[in-house]
């Protein structure tokens, strides 16, 4: 009996892993970088991505733990990728199975060296995201729906920022339970090179926690409704895209 419970129990953790998901790896202008694994011992690990321990989702959009899925500290073997403005990043997820929902990426400046800042003080602006893409919000297609089509999501860090060290949060937000959003984010350190001069400002930027609500039209929301299956626009959370301009 006691085998049988333990075997159920397993079962179960296996499977409400396997329903969720983090980013894995990087591919970073043409260079890949390993990402952290929650499930493996801290101890060993060194990666540019910030520790956090699960695939699980955060389920407030106002969780202390919002920024970068963790107590935003870095590891003790922290690393940071040199990459120059203009480049691309790609996020990889080794798993994702949710279709409904936005991606979002953000950038914030640490104002010096990112491994002694923690990620809850920061200012973060938008540099990407991809909500409805067409259709409704019952039947469309979403910017989710390709991440679990390809395990992977681009985004390109404007070209006119200023050099200095940073940190990129990808973020999707699972909508497929009514008016119950579900937090994925992982954050990763930067440096970025460059001649830029350009950093945003004023409305671009925004804390985590206190960039979302449930008061939120994208945030709280049910795709199953009557209303929903005739809706084909969606608002993304969070502030504007800043392109660099």
């Amino acid at each position: 009996m006691f085998l049988s419970l333990v075997s159920l129990a397993s079962a179960l953790f296996v499977s409400e892993v396997a329903a969720h998901g983090g980013v894995t790896s990087y591919n970073i202008a043409g260079t890949t970088y390993a990402g952290w694994s929650p499930y493996n011992p801290a101890t060993g690990q060194s990666s540019i991505e910030r520790p956090y321990s699960t695939y699980d989702p955060i389920l407030s959009p106002t969780a202390s733990t919002i920024h970068c899925n963790d107590n935003g500290q870095a590891s003790s073997s922290q690393l940071t990728a040199t990459v120059a403005a203009g480049s691309k990043i790609t996020a990889f997820w080794s798993q994702w199975t949710h279709e409904q929902g936005p991606v979002m990426v953000y950038m914030a400046s640490c104002g010096g060296a990112c491994t002694s800042v923690n990620t809850a003080s920061l200012k973060w602006f938008k540099i990407a995201q991809t909500g409805l893409i067409s259709g409704t919000l019952y039947n469309g297609t979403w910017g989710l729906g390709d991440v679990m089509k390809s395990l992977k999501y681009d985004a390109v860090i404007p070209a006119s920022l200023a050099p200095g060290q940073y940190m990129i949060r990808h973020e999707l937000l699972a909508l497929h339970q009514a008016n119950t959003p579900q937090f994925y984010p992982e954050c990763a350190q930067l440096s970025i090179t460059g001649s830029g001069s350009q950093t945003p400002s004023g409305s671009y930027l925004v804390s985590f926690p206190g960039a979302y609500s449930m008061s939120d039209p994208g945030v709280n929301i049910n795709i199953y409704s009557n209303d929903a299956q005739t809706t084909s626009n969606y608002t993304v959370p969070g502030p504007a895209v800043w392109t660099g301009a």
